[in-house]
């Protein structure tokens, strides 16, 4: 049972700690949308989705008043769209109709965004695969809510070094189309090592093919109230610090799990799994970076930062599973540098690096988020630094991903801007070595060695 003080402590958590449930994500498969004429494709689409997902927003609303818990984002994950238009998309133009197609649905219901406009190509890709990867800077140019994967890799089947290769052109292309807007569209893109089927985060959601036909994720945060419990423990050994944090994961868990019940029981949709990840703002005190501060490192960036990292996310994953037996998606604690003003301001120190955040990325949920680097930066050296996050993703059995924003006609120490929950950031420096004729080999690294476990 509930007692009256875990009441008050969670609405002092709400109301001064930043405490949120970050989104519920309702997926949905639209393996049954697929057809050989793109017409009935799009209106299957729209219509699967607008008549599933139409109470979607209304639902969390009510959850937030009944429960005085906010909920900042309602989302949709779809089907990786290459394996829906296969058989009806001839050409990237095709594609990028369904992207439209994927926009109107969203805003017909009024989501935040919808993710799955993605390709899973870590072991080859074929021509389809490879006409929705050139669509992808027109599509996120032109749409408002749509949001861009591409899975490149994995444990067991190594890396697709022509998918890395291609994916350092796209990206640029992405930033040339939406240069007017700090060329926003890379924002919405994120590559991947190890996708899970089950993320309820953008901009990496898709709906795998094992899920059911529909179902709730929630994602919750948190990293506020966090930071406001370790102050109590300031000075603490280790093993002080550990169980406050398995024990603050715990309860913010358990928020998640009441709304991620809730929202299914309402809607009448299975409900899959809570992402525990911390997932931090541009708002001060709801910061990865200040936890790092409490902690006693200077900066993130410091001596110190990985080891601090590594043992943050352990902490929530261990407090997280003991509150819910469906902890899924990625889960731990997010770095992205544009969404957390301790990051930015630790970039504007001086104390963090693209090669420090590269090793944090071994120790936490996902990888290189959010940074914005020069315009000018080459394809190939893009593709080389998704590459080294890729072989990190492989090697380690864990997911990893590379949402870099190579922001058109700005260049290192300039700002750039993205709005929301994106926040800004520093542009930030890049190794200036040629990476050209390592990516130009083309083919695929083989998986390692213990990927063999049959």
């Amino acid at each position: 049972m509930i007692n009256i003080n875990e009441v008050y402590e969670t609405n002092k958590m709400i109301e001064q700690e930043n405490l949120d449930v970050r989104t519920i994500t309702l997926g949905i498969s639209l393996l049954d949308c697929a057809d050989t004429n793109l017409e009935v494709v799009k209106k299957k689409i729209y219509s699967k989705i607008t008549t599933i997902a139409k109470d979607l927003v209304a639902t969390g609303k009510a959850i937030e008043r009944e429960y005085g818990i906010p909920i900042v984002n309602k989302r949709i994950s779809v089907t990786p769209i290459s394996l829906v238009g296969a058989s009806s998309c001839n050409s990237p133009k095709d594609y990028v109709e369904i992207a439209k197609t994927l926009d109107a649905a969203a805003k017909e219901v009024g989501v935040n965004f919808i993710g799955g406009f993605s390709a899973l190509v870590s072991k080859g890709m074929s021509l389809n695969e490879e006409n929705l990867i050139r669509s992808i800077p027109e599509a996120l140019a032109i749409t408002e809510r749509v949001c861009s994967s591409v899975n490149v890799g994995s444990t067991k089947t190594g890396i697709n070094m022509d998918a890395v290769k291609l994916l350092g052109h796209i990206i640029l292309e992405t930033a040339e189309y939406t240069k007017e807007r700090d060329s926003l569209g890379c924002a919405k893109l994120v590559v991947f090592c190890n996708a899970p089927d089950d993320n309820p985060f953008m901009a990496g959601a898709f709906h795998g093919v094992t899920e059911a036909d529909s179902v709730i994720n929630v994602g919750v945060s948190g990293p506020g109230v966090v930071k406001k419990a370790l102050e109590s423990v300031r000075g603490a050994d280790f093993e002080t610090l550990c169980e406050t944090i398995k024990k603050t994961a715990f309860k913010i868990t358990r928020v998640g799990q009441l709304v991620a019940q809730e929202a299914s029981k309402k809607m009448n949709i299975p409900f899959g799994i809570i992402d525990l990840s911390l997932a931090p703002t541009p708002a001060v005190g709801d910061s990865i970076a200040e936890i790092f501060e409490e902690m006693g490192l200077e900066y993130a960036g410091a001596p110190g930062t990985t080891a601090a990292l590594a043992l943050l996310n352990d902490q929530v994953k261990k407090g997280g599973v003991m509150a819910s037996s469906s902890v899924g998606g990625l889960s731990g604690a997010f770095i992205p540098v544009s969404e957390d003003q301790g990051m930015i301001n630790a970039v504007l120190a001086g104390a963090l690096s693209l090669e420090k955040l590269e090793a944090m990325t071994c120790v936490c949920s996902v990888g290189l988020d959010m940074i914005a680097i020069p315009g000018d930066t080459k394809a190939s050296t893009i593709s080389g630094i998704i590459a080294d996050e890729m072989a990190i993703g492989m090697i380690n059995q864990k997911t990893t991903a590379v949402r870099l924003i190579p922001v058109v006609g700005k260049t290192i120490g300039d700002m750039a801007e993205f709005g929301g929950l994106l926040g800004y950031a520093p542009v930030m420096p890049v190794n200036q070595f040629s990476c050209e004729a390592f990516i130009n080999r083309g083919g695929r690294i083989p998986a390692p060695i213990h990927s063999f476990k049959n």
